[in-house]
């Protein structure tokens, strides 16, 4: 995700210093007149850090390592998915240092990175959300959501949907099979209908094509639902079939842990031996 939206700031015209932990992967960059630089070099001299990193310990760390070169005023961008908690540390931290923030993770895929459409939502002031408008609006579409954390927790809701809608139509084209009718028809026959979706049109198709090299993988959903729970009980909230989903993906999570999120598939099909979707070969 981070090279083509870092390549899109770049081909926008704003001047750009990148760094990775794997220099390598930053260096086509240095195509589109960006500079490749370690971290310090990096961070010292920017009006806006943005970051796109694993996961919420990781994002800290690395703000925490460049914490002493950012000047106030600076504004971090944190656009990877954390949890909200996280958010809200990261927002405290940099504020007691003069330090802007927003949190705006990202939905849309590596296809929507590359085609500039990811929709983008923001956590924090009003004031940090339009400096950062500019430039977020390369990379998609942004909203401001709420103040510092509320990113985060529209990420979740949006990973909550798709994760759920992923299991669900799991279990439509399992229920279709396993019942005498032919998968890909119903498929057909529904779409345009109240069940139509966009997961449904993506998603159901790779189902029953067997496709589950990654574009989003396991791990990646199943730590967001967990983290979409985590939320929920810093809400006051029972969301049950959140939970189950989620324990739907730790059942597969050892053993196909890369494997794209359709792979729920394989998971329910677990639970019904001898009940398939499909006659094609697996693809990972």
């Amino acid at each position: 995700m981070g090279l083509p939206m870092a390549s899109r700031i770049s081909l926008a015209g704003y001047p750009l210093t990148a760094w990775n932990r794997t220099r390598e992967k930053a260096e086509p960059l240095l195509r589109l007149g960006a500079r490749v630089s370690d971290m310090p070099d990096a961070a010292r001299s920017a009006d806006i850090v943005i970051t796109m990193l694993e996961a919420g310990p990781v994002v800290l760390q690395v703000i925490t390592s460049i914490l002493p070169l950012l000047r106030p005023g600076t504004l971090v961008i944190d656009m990877s998915s954390t949890r909200q908690s996280e958010a809200r540390q990261l927002h405290d931290l940099l504020r007691r240092h003069s330090v802007s923030f927003l949190d705006a993770p990202v939905s849309g895929g590596v296809l929507g990175a590359e085609a500039g459409t990811l929709a983008i939502m923001a956590g924090g002031s009003q004031e940090d959300f339009e400096r950062a408008e500019p430039v977020l609006s390369v990379m998609g579409r942004p909203t401001r959501v709420g103040p510092a954390g509320c990113g985060q927790l529209a990420k979740l809701c949006n990973q909550l949907i798709v994760g759920g809608t992923i299991s669900i139509v799991a279990e439509a084209l399992l229920l279709a099979q396993a019942g005498g009718a032919d998968p890909a028809a119903v498929r057909n026959a529904i779409r345009g209908g109240f069940a139509e979706s966009r997961i449904l049109e993506v998603h159901g198709q790779r189902m029953l094509d067997r496709n589950f090299i990654p574009g989003g993988q396991i791990k990646s959903q199943t730590k967001d639902l967990d983290n979409v729970l985590a939320a929920a009980a810093d809400a006051g909230l029972q969301l049950p079939v959140t939970s189950l989903v989620t324990d739907l993906y730790h059942n597969i999570l050892d053993t196909f842990s890369n494997a794209d999120q359709t792979a729920a598939l394989l998971a329910l099909e677990q639970l019904n031996p001898g009940k398939r979707v499909g006659n094609a070969k697996d693809q990972f």
